[in-house]
C-alpha cells in the first residue's frame, strides 16, 4: 500500500536517495530542500507525486507552515523522516559559539520543530511513523566531532522519551543510527572550526582512523529504509552499516565493566 512520506534535507544523500526510492515504488512524497532546483530532475520524472517544498527547518513558523501544507496537499501524512542536518568537524576548544548554536540549531532544534508539527496530524489520524537520522555518534563518540556528538546524543534522549509519550496514539518513533557512509556529509556539507595548533596530533589521529575501506555505499541503504517504512512493529533503534554494532558493543561493554568497578561507591552515595 502507497505511503505519503515527509521528508527533510532531501537534496542530497541519504535524503535524495531515498525520495527517489519512495517515487519509485509508488508512494508520495513532501521533500524538504533549501534549494528547488536540487529536485527538478525527480519532479520532471514523477510530477505530482512529489511536493518539493523551501525550508529551513531552522525556522520554526516556516516548518509548522511547511507539514500543514504537505498535509493539505496530499491529505494525510504517515511517515516523517527528520532527516536535515549535518557536521560540524572541530575540537571543543575550537568551537566558537555560533558554531556550536548553529550545529544543535539544525540537528536537534530542526528535527523537533518537525516532529512537533507533525505530532497533531498523526495522532488524529490515529496512526504514524516518525522515523529520526542519529547515528551510531548518538551512542558512542570520536573526536573532534564534539558539537555533533552532542546533538545526536540529544536526538537519542529527545525520540526514546517521544516514543514512550505517543505508543498511545499509534504512533512508532524509530532512530535510525548510521556508521560512517560515503555521502557528502564529510566533505562539501560539513563545517570546519578554526584550528588550534595544539590539536594537530588528534586530528591526525582521527583522520588516519577514519581513512580506508571502512564507509558503507549509501545506495545500499534505501532496501533497509523501504523495509522500516513498511515495518507493521518497527524498532525503537536501528543501525545501517557493518561497523556500528561491534563498535557499540566494545564501548558498552567497557562502560559496564567501569559502572561495575565503582558500583560501591554508587550505593554508599544513596545513603539509606
Amino acid at each position: 500500500m502507497a505511503k505519503t512520506i515527509f521528508i527533510t534535507g532531501a537534496s542530497r544523500g541519504f535524503g535524495k536517495l531515498w525520495t527517489a526510492a519512495f517515487l519509485k515504488r509508488g508512494d508520495k512524497v513532501a521533500a524538504t530542500v533549501r534549494d528547488l532546483s536540487s529536485l527538478d530532475d525527480l519532479v520532471k520524472q514523477y510530477g505530482n507525486a512529489l511536493l518539493p517544498i523551501r525550508l529551513d527547518v531552522t525556522d520554526r513558523a516556516a516548518v509548522f507552515a511547511a507539514v500543514k501544507k504537505a498535509n493539505d496537499y496530499f491529505g494525510s501524512i504517515d511517515v516523517v523522516i527528520n532527516n536535515a542536518g549535518y557536521g560540524l568537524f572541530g575540537t571543543i576548544e575550537e568551537t566558537s559559539e555560533k558554531e556550536a548554536r548553529d550545529q544543535i540549531e539544525a540537528n536537534v532544534f530542526g528535527l523537533l520543530w518537525v516532529t512537533q508539527a507533525a505530532l497533531p496530524i498523526l495522532r488524529a489520524q490515529g496512526h504514524g511513523h516518525i522515523i529520526q537520522l542519529s547515528s551510531v555518534l548518538g551512542l558512542v563518540t570520536l573526536p573532534v566531532l564534539g558539537l555533533y556528538n552532542a546533538s545526536k546524543f540529544a536526538v537519542e534522549g529527545l525520540s526514546e522519551t517521544l516514543a514512550s509519550e505517543v505508543k498511545g496514539f499509534g504512533i512508532n518513533v524509530t532512530l535510525v543510527e548510521p556508521n560512517g557512509f560515503a555521502t557528502d556529509w564529510s566533505g562539501a556539507s560539513a563545517i570546519h572550526t578554526q584550528p588550534l595548533q595544539a590539536y594537530d596530533g588528534v586530528r591526525a589521529a582521527f583522520t588516519a582512523g577514519v581513512s580506508g575501506d571502512i564507509w558503507g555505499n549509501p545506495e545500499a541503504t534505501s532496501e533497509a529504509i523501504l523495509r522500516l517504512v513498511d515495518s507493521t512493529n518497527p524498532p525503537l533503534r536501528v543501525f545501517l552499516g557493518k561497523l556500528a554494532l561491534p563498535w557499540t558493543k566494545q564501548v558498552y561493554t567497557q562502560r559496564l565493566a567501569a559502572w561495575e568497578e565503582w558500583n560501591e561507591v554508587a550505593e554508599a552515595a544513596h545513603g539509606k
